[in-house]
């Protein structure tokens, strides 16, 4: 028996690779109220620190630093003003860095960075007896050393993670700079008037845009929709129910994840509770798990059982004898003695909702059909049997069969599948 559909909901796509993403020996419980869970792994963990550095650095670069002026007494020459204008930070080079978990939060760090800067310079000095002397150019400084680190810690609140900058701060451990022009006593002059500041610099402007980036951050995160419709019939909930869990090397998230229909009437009295399961494959680490509960089958199933959307009419198939009463006058002689050659239907309607059930290793399900056949006598459509069937599915396991689980996931959702069944 094969069964030959037409795939177009991207919501079910995205639950059939979901399944694939169990992560090697995971062990996810879904509790009270959330029927997807999402577990991000060391890998996941450092793919995300990655992509979050080389955001951070492309919005940090170029970074303007604050001008800096300063006096200082200079043996043989007396008191002189110094200031530093135009100081940007144009490049970030990131030797090492890492992410871990806390019991509540996530630390993430920044070590051994270097940052060129740019800028300029000017000085004057002068006294009573001596007229102003004054001079001006460019240099460049090498920030070396440079370690950033961040807490943050997300909670849920009302249905949407909260990102929350616990503790944010950075270090500079030293600056060369190199003058282009100038006294030969300018060098130890600038490097002995602006090391800790420019340092200081560095670290505050370093420190406040990233509290800036958490912010914007937070506001994407604040920004994320709590149900996204999926048809015009159905919509999933993706509210989170609880704050990410946190344990060694990985990130637990948890959403409601049920389908509903459209007018927003939960299914929720619907479903069991207490659904546990552990998955393993022997494929590498993944990134991301992600574990559906049956019951976010069962309620798409249901959603678009009440909306009266599991029935079909197929009337087209490869094989144009079988919807034809010449085609079955050698088997049923009478029917087409009664309508000589005329056109047949299939209208196939689901019964009740389907059942859907998810084991460690197995999906499977069971549908109750009605199968009505019908003779189209010139305008007048006859209908000549019907059947009740009962359809088990079994055995459709996402990692070995992934072609059955596809076809049946199809039939449940894709109110404009065409199904064909052909020996």
């Amino acid at each position: 028996m094969g069964c030959f559909i037409k795939f177009s909901s991207p919501a079910i796509l995205f639950m059939f690779l979901s399944l694939l993403l169990i992560p090697t020996s995971a062990h996810v419980q879904v509790n009270e109220g959330g029927y997807i869970s999402a577990v991000i792994s060391k890998k996941g963990l450092d793919f995300f620190k990655n992509y979050l550095i080389n955001q951070a650095t492309s919005s940090i670069i170029p970074l303007e630093l604050p001008d800096i002026e300063k006096s200082k007494k200079i043996p043989l020459i007396g008191k002189v003003h110094m200031a530093l204008s135009n100081i940007i930070i144009y490049s970030v080079g990131i030797d090492s860095s890492y992410v871990e978990t806390g019991d509540t939060d996530l630390l993430l760090a920044v070590s051994g960075a270097t940052a060129d800067c740019g800028m300029n310079w000017e000085y004057s000095y002068g006294s009573w007896l001596l007229p102003t002397i004054s001079d001006s150019g460019a240099a460049t400084v090498l920030v070396e050393g440079l370690e950033v680190g961040l807490t943050v810690s997300l909670k849920e609140q009302g249905g949407i993670v909260k990102v929350i900058l616990v503790d944010c701060g950075s270090h500079v451990r030293d600056i060369s700079i190199k003058v282009d022009g100038g006294a030969s006593w300018l060098y130890q002059a600038l490097f002995e008037a602006f090391e800790g500041k420019i340092k200081s610099a560095v670290e505050s402007a370093v420190t406040k845009k990233i509290s800036e980036l958490i912010t914007k951050l937070d506001s994407i995160f604040q920004s994320l929709p709590k149900q996204i419709p999926v048809s015009d019939i159905a919509s999933m909930n993706t509210s989170f129910v609880r704050s990410p869990v946190l344990s060694d090397s990985s990130v637990e998230v948890e959403i409601n994840g049920l389908f509903t229909a459209s007018s927003g009437t939960s299914m929720l009295n619907y479903y069991h509770k207490g659904f546990e399961s552990s998955a393993s494959c022997s494929s590498p680490a993944k990134m991301i798990g992600i574990q559906l509960n049956e019951n976010v089958f069962s309620s798409g199933a249901l959603v678009y059982f009440n909306a009266n959307r599991l029935h079909w009419i197929i009337d087209d198939i490869p094989e144009k004898s079988v919807l034809n009463t010449s085609g079955w006058r050698h088997i049923i002689p009478q029917l087409y003695t009664q309508y000589p050659n005329d056109g047949m239907n299939l209208y196939i309607s689901v019964t009740s909702p389907p059942k859907i059930h998810v084991s460690e290793h197995d999906i499977g399900g069971t549908i109750d059909l009605d199968m009505t056949i019908n003779v189209l006598d010139s305008s007048e459509v006859i209908p000549v049997a019907c059947i009740s069937l009962v359809s088990l599915i079994e055995n459709l396991s996402a990692a070995h069969n992934i072609q059955p689980f596809t076809n049946f996931i199809h039939f449940l959702f894709d109110p404009l599948t065409c199904v064909y069944c052909a020996s």
